[in-house]
């Protein structure tokens, strides 16, 4: 337990001194719990989640870096890897693929492109990799879309 609180307060310092590097995703840190994180990530350009802010929950496991975080989405997201009710996100690093070279910001990069580039082979939402996988793009994005718009955007006036 105690390297893997070392190895999370290396992260946090990098991620405070590196918050203009990467202006997509800002990591907070629990006050009280370093094994509980928020991140907020910016939805990719030129994809339906674009103008978007999303929020992540981070359960970090007392054996990381050995073990992968438990990642979810707290925003609402219409993607066909990311479980519309739980918010749970099926991808292959924090599975099986996971290595110690990872870190939080890192996994937050991969979310990003993950968005961007999605596999409706392995959905979690079936509607929305149904209507990728029948080539139904325009359904994908519009409904994409429509759910950044009332979940992940700030509300005017």
């Amino acid at each position: 337990m105690q390297a893997s609180r070392a190895r999370l307060f290396k992260e946090y310092k990098e991620v405070q001194r590196e918050k203009a590097a990467d202006p997509d995703i800002q990591l907070v840190c629990d006050d009280s719990n370093i094994f509980k994180w928020a991140a907020f990530i910016k939805g990719p350009s030129e994809t339906p989640y674009e103008g978007g802010v999303f929020q992540l929950a981070f359960a970090v496991p007392e054996q990381y870096p050995l073990q992968p975080p438990q990642v979810r989405f707290l925003t609402k997201i219409f993607h066909p890897n990311v479980h519309f009710k739980t918010g749970e996100i099926c991808l292959d690093i924090l599975k099986n693929a996971w290595s110690p070279a990872w870190t939080l910001q890192s996994v937050c990069r991969a979310i990003i492109a993950l968005m961007a580039h999605p596999e409706p082979d392995s959905p979690l939402n079936c509607d929305s990799g149904n209507l990728l996988r029948s080539g139904d793009l325009r359904g994908y994005q519009s409904m994409a879309r429509m759910y950044t718009r009332l979940a992940a955007m700030p509300r005017k006036g």
